[in-house]
């Protein structure tokens, strides 16, 4: 899609599924289930959607999907599509290679938004998967990775940042950053401390990439909030300050883990509450 002087790709690693209940917290199951049906297992289908943005010669990918070192019990625990395209392939399927990309901008450094920030080389050591970006993650967002609570440690893996600080391609950011003119990370706590959105600005046109404050389409109604966020009553209060503004902007959305309208606009329906409507990506 092109947005002013950006061409907007969207490209993604294959799917996953996660828990329903961990997906919508306090909602009740007969009200999410309708819009996200649950397997046999109660887990619900999700995307690992990444987005490059082309302006010049300049590529930015945002994040970097799932990865590929999952064991067997990790593709189980998170039904891992066997046999999908993943997102190296998914890049050269759009036209590039991976040595276009720039600059990667992760949004927050969970498992799944991360994944192929590294790769194992031939050499046995790991290193970084873009070979000419420059990646920019957030400070506190590190600082915490290295140390995480028991609450989250599960979601963070070592191996999906070290590698780019032992490679020097490291771009530290406090609260905001950007890579390159008209697209900048914003932290937006809530999921946790330090997770960014990110917004994709021309002179007449806004794009908004909303990571995990707004994962999928079912999640724009403000109270429909992720368990998994560690501060859910912040993310609420991030939601009620930027959706608004989306629709009243007419901003393009794009849904990190949507599988089926991962890319839409913010309306009001008839009793006044914000839903997508989706737009089509090609």
């Amino acid at each position: 899609m092109e947005l002013g002087p950006f061409q907007l790709t969207l490209v993604d690693d294959g799917g996953f599924r996660l828990d329903g209940g961990g997906m919508f917290g306090a909602v009740p199951k007969p009200l999410w289930e309708k819009v996200k049906p649950p397997d046999e297992r109660n887990r619900i289908r999700m995307a690992t959607n990444c987005l490059l943005v082309e302006r010049g010669s300049d590529v930015v990918l945002i994040d970097t999907g799932i990865g590929d070192r999952g064991d067997a019990r990790f593709r189980d625990i998170y039904g891992m599509e066997e046999g999908a395209v993943r997102l190296p392939e998914a890049i050269q399927v759009a036209g590039y290679e991976l040595g276009d990309v720039t600059h990667v901008l992760l949004t927050h450094l969970h498992f799944d938004h991360c994944g192929w920030n590294s790769r194992d080389a031939e050499s046995g050591k790991m290193v970084p998967t873009f070979p000419n970006a420059r990646y920019w993650l957030e400070r506190g967002e590190v600082a915490h990775a290295r140390e995480p609570n028991a609450r989250d440690r599960a979601s963070y893996d070592p191996r999906n940042w070290e590698p780019l600080f032992d490679a020097g391609v490291v771009e530290l950011f406090d609260k905001r950053a950007a890579p390159i003119e008209g697209v900048e990370a914003i932290k937006t706590p809530g999921h946790n401390t330090d997770m960014c959105i990110v917004l994709i600005g021309s002179k007449d046109e806004t794009a908004a990439w909303w990571s995990d404050l707004v994962p999928t389409v079912a999640h724009v109604p403000y109270p429909w909030i992720m368990s998994y966020d560690l501060y859910p009553v912040e993310t609420l209060a991030q939601k009620e300050m930027w959706l608004p503004r989306a629709a009243e902007e007419g901003w393009l959305c794009y849904f990190g883990h949507e599988t089926d309208h991962p890319v839409g606009r913010l309306v009001e329906d008839e009793r006044g509450r914000l839903r997508a409507h989706p737009v089509s990506s090609t």
